[in-house]
Parts: C-alpha cells; structure tokens; sequence
C-alpha cells in the first residue's frame, strides 16, 4: 500500500437556532444545509439529498478530468447532471433511507463519442 491509496476525510455538521437548519463545515469551508419542507424545516438551502448527489456529480466531473488526462484524450470541459429519486411508498430497503434511482448524464467537450464513451466506461470501472 502506498501513500495515496488510503485518504482519509472528515466534515462536521451542526444544529443552528432555525428548526431543520445545519451548518456543515469541511477543512476552512462553510455551508448551510436546510432539511425539506415535507419534513417541516426550511427547505431554502440545498437539502442533505442535494448535496450528496451534487457530490457524486462532483466527483464524475473531477475523476473524468483525471482519466481523460491519464488517457491522453483532450477534453477540454466536462459537466455531469444527477437525478435522484427517492420513493418513500416503494423503498428498495426497509432498514435505511435510500434512493430508488440514480441517473448520471454526462457531457464532454472537444473530443468525439468513442472518446466519450471511454471515459464513461473508465467513470463505470472506478
């Protein structure tokens, strides 16, 4: 085992006076993190739910970057879009909150759909 294969991570969460309103933190940064409406909090900020898959789009953006590179395919933009459902009525398991469905949709500039579709299929490996 080398020196990069282990990162370790650590964020922190906390209560505000504002019922369903958390400050996260991570390193030097700060945010506000807002329960939904459905169960009664704010609901003005990104929600727990957002923010996962905002980090999952996130990290597709980063770790196509890293791959294009190590590849030599010359990407020159990446975003990624990220839809999550989650039904409460049909739950895939009963003992932990989790989504129905995720769905990834990527989208590359400056190289061709065989490329795309490389970089894709390393994305899926990972």
């Amino acid at each position: 085992m080398t020196p990069s294969d282990v990162r370790e991570y650590q964020a922190r969460a906390v209560s505000t006076d504002t019922f369903g309103r958390v400050i996260g933190s991570a390193r030097d940064h700060h945010f506000v993190v807002d329960g939904p409406v459905q169960n009664g909090c704010p609901g003005e900020a990104i929600t727990p739910a957002e923010l996962f898959l905002s980090g999952v789009a996130a990290c597709g953006v980063e770790l196509v970057q890293v791959l294009a590179k190590s590849e030599t395919i010359p990407l020159t933009g990446v975003a990624v879009d990220i839809h999550g459902m989650l039904d409460r009525s049909r739950p895939p398991r009963k003992d932990v909150s989790l989504f129905n469905s995720v769905n990834l949709r990527f989208r590359m500039k400056g190289i061709n759909e065989q490329q795309g579709q490389r970089l894709v299929d390393l994305f899926k490996g990972r």
